[in-house]
């Protein structure tokens, strides 16, 4: 008998974080989930449950004085499902009581890690675990020590901020249980520290993070073309935000002018990390310069390495891009890159993640700008630009958003996690391959 279940890892894939959206709406409608003991409006629910799976960040509420301490666990454990990544987290158990992966698993987890390879699978699974408990643990314990000797919170109020934090970081999901985000900690090292830590480590990617680590004791060893760009190509944007924004930001009395030089660079920098897709703000994002914001809308549809918790069209996409121009321009056939070609389905696919990534965008700022007039352009192209690169960042005006403006961004946030090529493989019906090619025409361009 034929089954009539998906079985496309993209389609299951879409239809899995849709499912688990749906299932954390239901968990913080009821009204243990919320301080006040009272259900949540359905609205609510569901605008923090999509930001929470989709690891983005954006909320409509405080997370640290609306929702209840089992709401706020319910949040964090939606965004640590999120960012492990659902057909991770069901290979990953099936490793754990099975020790074997069947095809059809590790086909799906393929979809969702973006493994190399099919016998990339396992090893990126391994690290998928190792890192997370790792990382987590371990900036979790950094973040409550400093909390206990620094704020008035008892042992387990500080571990349970740290962990939240930490986990929230790690995931780059921008969840905070205070208010203010990490503002208050501006001029603290010892906690930006850690968290910039682990929002590059889950930012950069597992199979980057594999492949690192499998030549950690190789000398002079030879990296892919994907760690190569997604590695230094990070370490570029990190380093131009840091430097733009220090630039821009240091005279403005409400952001960086109130600040020591050290301390200046220290926000910079740390603003810079959150802004690619991690969603803390150590700095009122609502007082930067216009400059600045533009800054922000170029670091955000970037994002981070691919196969990680980050968003964005991701670091190796823009890049390869920039060497598809290089190319053209030097006029060569051939996109090379240190001694390998870089093959014409890659470049297709970057295409048109660019060009489905920026329709997207468009799309939502045209359906929310009538919404919500009363709101300036660049602080509503800035919502939008967040959610869809699910990072989280917001000038201040996201629970000021009419419902419908409100539901927008929702869709922004589900199709900017599930990924705007793999949301269009899900929605596709016929993709059979054809047996005949075409005679080849070369209309005018430019």
């Amino acid at each position: 008998m034929k089954s009539h279940l998906p079985t496309h890892p993209a389609t299951v894939l879409a239809l899995a974080f849709l499912v688990t959206i749906l299932l954390g709406t239901g968990l913080l409608m009821l009204p243990w989930a919320s301080a006040s003991g009272h259900s949540a409006p359905w609205l609510t629910a569901l605008f923090t449950a999509t930001s929470a799976v989709c690891v983005t960040g954006l909320v409509v509420v405080d997370t640290g004085t609306y929702w209840s301490p089992l709401g706020q666990g319910l949040v964090m454990a939606l965004f640590q499902l999120g960012g492990f990544g659902m057909m991770t987290s069901s290979a990953l158990i099936g490793l754990l009581i099975g020790r074997r992966l069947k095809l059809r698993t590790r086909l799906l987890l393929q979809s969702e890690t973006h493994a190399l390879s099919m016998g990339d699978v396992r090893s990126v699974v391994r690290m998928v675990l190792v890192v997370t408990v790792l990382v987590e643990a371990v900036v979790a314990l950094w973040l409550a020590l400093r909390f206990a000797a620094t704020m008035d919170l008892s042992w387990s109020q500080a571990l349970w901020h740290g962990t939240f934090h930490s986990v929230s970081a790690f995931n780059n999901a921008g969840f905070s249980t205070w208010p203010d985000s990490v503002m208050r900690h501006v001029t603290d090292g010892w906690v930006l520290a850690p968290l910039m830590l682990a929002i590059v480590m889950g930012g950069l990617g597992f199979p980057v993070l594999t492949e690192l680590w499998a030549n950690r004791r190789r000398r002079n060893a030879r990296w892919s073309i994907h760690t190569t760009l997604t590695v230094w190509g990070s370490a570029a944007l990190v380093l131009l935000g840091t430097v733009s924004l220090w630039l821009v930001e240091r005279d403005n009395a409400k952001t960086l002018g109130a600040l020591g030089l050290a301390d200046q660079w220290l926000a910079a920098l740390f603003t810079s990390v959150s802004a690619r897709t991690a969603g803390f703000n150590a700095l009122d994002i609502g007082a930067l310069q216009t400059e600045s914001l533009v800054l922000h809308y170029v670091l955000m549809f970037i994002g981070g390495g691919s196969a990680g918790t980050a968003g964005g069209v991701k670091v190796t996409t823009f890049f390869l891009l920039l060497l598809i121009v290089w190319t053209e321009i030097r006029g060569r056939a051939d996109v090379e890159f240190r001694g390998r070609r870089i093959g014409t389905p890659v470049q297709r696919q970057a295409l048109s993640i660019l060009v489905l990534s920026g329709l997207a965008v468009s799309l939502g700022v045209l359906a929310i700008v009538p919404m919500a007039e009363h709101i300036p352009l660049e602080k509503l192209v800035f919502e939008v630009v967040s959610a869809f690169a699910t990072v989280g960042l917001s000038t201040g005006i996201t629970a000021e958003l009419p419902p419908g403006a409100q539901g927008v961004l929702i869709a922004l946030m589900y199709a900017g996690r599930v990924g705007v090529v793999t949301l269009a493989l899900a929605l596709a019906i016929n993709q059979v391959p054809r047996a005949y090619r075409f005679p080849e025409e070369k209309p005018i361009v430019g």
